[in-house]
């Protein structure tokens, strides 16, 4: 099981960006994928996840609205609209359970891509 994150950057407030996760070893239809962040200080936290069978997504509560997790073949996206400077964090994705779940004890998890929400 391997995952790999990319597409983090710097990004002015209001703007957008979209976040990456390449996979492989898995089947997105049978597994659960999640976003987590962890920001300067801060622990690890749920962003947004995508259930495996049918697909159901999930969000925090700081970003519903602004954030959209998505997938498609092997890959699974995080479009971030309206980012603010408390978005700013290295994000992750994680994998291994089937259930979405906001608890970061993924057992795989992909290196982390940095988002810097500043003008």
């Amino acid at each position: 099981v391997q995952l790999q994150a990319s597409g983090g950057g710097l990004v002015q407030p209001g703007g957008s960006l979209k976040l990456s996760c390449t996979t492989s070893g898995f089947t997105l239809d049978e597994n659960a994928v999640g976003w987590f962040r962890r920001g300067p200080g801060a622990e690890r936290e749920g962003v947004s996840c995508i259930s495996g069978f049918r697909g159901t997504t999930y969000y925090a509560d700081s970003v519903k609205g602004r954030f959209t997790i998505s997938r498609d073949n092997d890959t699974v996206y995080l479009q971030m609209n309206s980012p603010k400077p408390e978005d700013t964090a290295v994000y992750y994705c994680a994998t291994g359970h089937q259930l979405c779940r906001f608890k970061p004890d993924f057992p795989f998890w992909g290196q982390g891509t940095l988002v810097t929400v500043s003008s």
